[in-house]
């Protein structure tokens, strides 16, 4: 498959972390401030769980471009859209602009709802590896909240 949508999720994933970390930035800061125990999110960890991102997003463009890698695309797109729901949602909760979630509403959302009308409507996935893709992708922020939780290290 060639065209923009393979690569689509890396140019979003990368706006949104200009978003959260640079213009207009400050994530770090309004996050102590949304969660009152967020002594987990540490530079670090940022920074390993967005190269992470970035590089699952750059392998699956080249994935999906050499004809396999769809249920991945559409995985991401799925982790992406909930992210974007989950900073509008914090948004709304804490009565201040998220960093993140003008990316989050006006590309990750509208980019998962395009790509799953896509791939489906192509045939180059079912609506059961689209079902289980939104499942895992959409899931990511239960994770999170265990990690959050969870005991300290």
């Amino acid at each position: 498959m060639t065209g923009w949508l393979p690569w689509a999720p890396l140019e979003a994933v990368t706006l949104h972390i200009l978003e959260e970390f640079v213009y207009p930035g400050g994530y770090v800061a309004w996050y102590r401030r949304y969660r009152v125990d967020a002594s987990r999110i540490t530079a670090r960890f940022l920074i390993i769980i967005n190269a992470a991102l970035l590089i699952a997003c750059w392998d699956i463009a080249i994935l999906v471009r050499r004809g396999a890698g769809v249920p991945y695309w559409l995985t991401v797109a799925a982790l992406t859209c909930s992210n974007g729901c989950w900073h509008a949602w914090a948004s709304f909760k804490s009565r201040e602009y998220s960093p993140g979630v003008i990316t989050g509403i006006a590309i990750y959302i509208p980019l998962a709802i395009y790509g799953y009308n896509h791939f489906l409507r192509l045939g180059a996935a079912s609506v059961t590896t689209a079902l289980i893709a939104a499942i895992i992708g959409g899931s990511y922020h239960f994770w999170s909240a265990l990690f959050h939780r969870g005991p300290r290290r």
